[in-house]
């Protein structure tokens, strides 16, 4: 596996009808909240399906409670991989991430939680999905917010320089910026997103789509 953040990505493939889940991509640096949000989201929209991210990291505290992502070691990460069943991978910060090929129930949207860079995989294969990029409301709240979850210091500076680069990319993909100040109010902002992004546009019809 290269050291690199080579990413690799597949379609998700339609429904019967031809009918592909609209996809909603969440993106933010580290400490902007985005597992918590994304939570607090789907339990309020129960047509958004929540796709969890495999990682090859160590679960910080309280992540194996709430089920936040999948932890594997990386010689099953890289065996999956192999097997062709992410739509999107990369290594990041000396660990592996991806996401699964996304299997919601019939008649549900997709919630992708993942990084800038695979957001612009995802782009790359459906660019009629929606990216909303959510921001720390300051690098001094971002940098409390890693450290109150169990980082350390070293790992907090990294992450914070690598969040100015990451927002910067952000924005140039984002149909939408939402600042966590609040969390029920971005919650909120999120969800009226959700529901406009759905008045606005049907569904998508593709034929059932493998790896390019």
């Amino acid at each position: 596996m290269p050291s690199s953040a080579k990413r690799c990505s597949k379609r998700l493939r339609a429904e019967p009808g031809g009918n592909e889940p609209r996809i909603f991509v969440l993106i933010g640096p580290g400490g902007a909240g985005k597992g918590t949000v994304a939570d607090r989201l789907v339990a309020r929209e129960p047509r958004l399906w929540l796709s969890r991210s495999w990682t090859t990291r160590p679960p910080r505290p309280g992540e194996l409670e709430r089920g936040a992502y999948v932890f594997v070691d990386r010689a099953t990460f890289e065996e999956a991989v192999a097997q062709g069943r992410f739509l999107e991978w990369a290594e990041f910060l000396d660990n592996l991430m991806g996401t699964p090929v996304p299997e919601p129930p019939p008649g549900a949207d997709v919630l992708l939680e993942i990084d800038v860079q695979g957001a612009e995989q995802v782009l790359a294969r459906r660019p009629d999905a929606t990216v909303i990029l959510l921001l720390p409301p300051s690098p001094e709240v971002q940098a409390e917010r890693l450290a109150a979850r169990g980082d350390d210091e070293e790992h907090v500076r990294r992450r914070v320089a690598l969040g100015r680069s990451e927002i910067e990319r952000g924005r140039k993909i984002a149909a939408h910026t939402v600042v966590n100040d609040d969390l029920e109010r971005a919650v909120a902002e999120l969800a009226a997103i959700v529901e406009g992004t759905r008045a606005a546009a049907p569904r998508a019809a593709h034929p059932n789509l493998e790896e390019p």
